[in-house]
């Protein structure tokens, strides 16, 4: 199998002068530059610019290219551009700031930056500059002339020295929380990337004529995975949208004929709660919305049924394990928003583990950890002991599954919980052991557990709860400032604190989470309670 850029060539050589790649119509407002709609033929023209560009300024077969944009054209440009000349693209969310690039720059070492200036940060460009000078790497503005180091997107149909890439290659590192403190970088081959796209476009239908808009982030799994590569597998059209304006979500869905489209489960059930809202938008072109990160509600999953509009159930991780449950395979919707067929890939096998005893579980209604094998799931992480692995080489996804049964008698998996600490606020991971970690460092903290708790709109939010110093009363504002000087990430930040002396704990000495999380939604339900801070 050849690498990605021969699936971007089979798509230029196809529909050469058919619309590929659009922009957010109100760009304007969260990025610089207008808004722009290109054809391949264009996305050829702007690829081979960018990685001219980025040629010129030293960048080689396998360097490391490091880049932090919003959803706008520029951002899938570049990372094509990367793997057009064989080097290595590592994507940064947005939010990331000064404390997940320096990590990030040094796990994989970064030898060039791709960035361009924020309105939001006026100092970003100067802050991300000194991070590069630290890591002995170049800093690249897009489209910034009078820069020290810029790369242009010029339509002059320049040509880059092309690199042929191998399906083992490296194409990208992706970010990942875990449960032992910073950030892991996820590398993930061109192979990894075909194959995962693969399953999708064969279980999901996806073809050429697909209309698909993207509000995920082009830095992940969901973005990339689930976005980019399927639309380059299928030479159809990308959408984007900077997550998430609702008016100009609803709005693109009609203008652009929208046939595709991912949304997290709050945003569709609000959606389907307010005819109000949905009143004048057009979603006739529409036919499959995927949708995960949290269980689903059947009630949501059967009302968009029967509104002509298949709901997708998603479970996946940028380690490469996915699922996923569509009208064809689980046609019930009740089954279909709580269970996800056992996948029948070449290749690709699951099992369940029992926790306590490693021991491979093969009954229904038994909780055990999901496993996963196959070409779509990556190898280990960046400076990685294998530790993320078992002893017969399964990737341990740290999530808790069951064997369940359809109503035809089908063996089913339904997800339980996660094993692994990870809050999941608004489609962004969370470390909670990481945060932890950050939060101990405060002079008025003597210990913390942070644990997620539950919000309509976000699906869960960041909670703490604080052992204080003697004489200290930190609160929400406390705990954010410190992070703030940390250079952390706005969407780690805690947003409710509770003091609690001492942390209750089980026999072995383990922080008892569940009972937290139960304490901290009692407060949500219960807001005359006056004892977080």
């Amino acid at each position: 199998m050849t690498g990605l850029d021969s699936w971007l060539s089979a798509a230029i050589a196809a529909r050469p002068d058919e619309p590929a790649l659009v922009d957010a119509p109100n760009r304007s407002t969260f990025s610089t530059g207008d808004a722009r709609s290109l054809t391949w033929r264009e996305v050829d023209r702007s690829v081979n610019s960018l990685a001219a560009g980025l040629q010129a300024n030293g960048v080689g077969v396998g360097d490391a290219v490091a880049m932090q944009l919003p959803n706008v054209v520029e951002l899938p440009l570049v990372i094509l551009a990367c793997i057009r000349i064989g080097a290595v693209a590592v994507p940064f969310p947005v939010q990331h700031r000064e404390y997940e690039l320096r990590h990030g720059f040094g796990a994989a070492n970064v030898r060039a930056f791709v960035t361009s200036p924020r309105d939001d940060r006026p100092d970003w460009v100067n802050v991300t500059a000194q991070i590069c000078a630290e890591h002995a790497a170049r800093q690249l503005l897009l489209g910034d002339e009078t820069s020290d180091g810029h790369v242009t997107i010029a339509d002059e149909g320049v040509s880059p020295v092309a690199h042929a890439a191998k399906s083992t290659d490296v194409a990208t590192v992706c970010w990942t929380s875990g449960t032992t403190g910073t950030p892991k970088g996820v590398p993930r081959t061109h192979a990894m990337w075909q194959a995962t796209s693969g399953f999708q476009v064969d279980e999901l239908g996806l073809g050429p004529d697909e209309r698909i808009l993207c509000p995920f982030p082009l830095v992940n799994m969901g973005g990339i995975g689930g976005m980019l590569v399927p639309w380059l597998e299928t030479g159809s059209m990308l959408v984007l949208h900077h997550p998430i304006d609702l008016p100009v979500f609803l709005g693109q869905l009609g203008s652009h004929a929208i046939t595709y489209t991912v949304a997290p489960p709050p945003l569709l059930n609000m959606l389907l709660r307010n005819d109000a809202l949905l009143e004048g938008v057009d979603m006739s072109s529409i036919r499959a919305i995927t949708s995960g990160s949290a269980p689903l509600d059947p009630w949501m999953v059967a009302g968009w049924d029967e509104r002509g509009i298949e709901i997708v159930n998603a479970f996946g991780s940028n380690e490469g394990a996915s699922l996923l449950s569509t009208k064809a395979t689980v046609p019930n919707p009740e089954e279909r928003a709580r269970y996800f067929p056992m996948p029948q890939r070449d290749g690709v096998a699951v099992r369940l583990v029992d926790l306590d005893s490693d021991e491979e579980i093969d009954t229904t209604g038994q909780p055990g950890e999901l496993r996963f094998r196959g070409p779509n799931v990556f190898t280990g992480y960046l400076g990685s002991d294998g530790s993320e692995f078992d002893a017969d080489g399964w990737y341990r996804t740290g999530d808790v599954f069951e064997y369940g049964a359809s109503v035809d008698g089908d063996r089913l998996l339904r997800f339980i919980d996660r094993a692994k600490d990870i809050i999941i606020r608004g489609g962004m991971n969370v470390s909670a052991a990481e945060v932890e970690a950050l939060l101990s460092t405060h002079d008025a903290v003597t210990e913390c557990a942070v644990v997620g708790y539950p919000d309509p709109d976000l699906g869960e939010r960041v909670g703490v709860f604080v052992v204080p110093a003697e004489s200290a009363s930190p609160t929400v504002d406390d705990l954010t400032a410190h992070l703030r000087t940390l250079g952390v990430a706005s969407y780690k930040h805690p947003e409710l604190v509770e003091l609690i002396d001492p942390l209750p704990r089980n026999p072995v000495g383990k922080v008892v989470k569940p009972e937290l999380r139960a304490r901290l939604t009692e407060q949500i339900e219960n807001p005359t309670r006056t004892d977080r801070t």
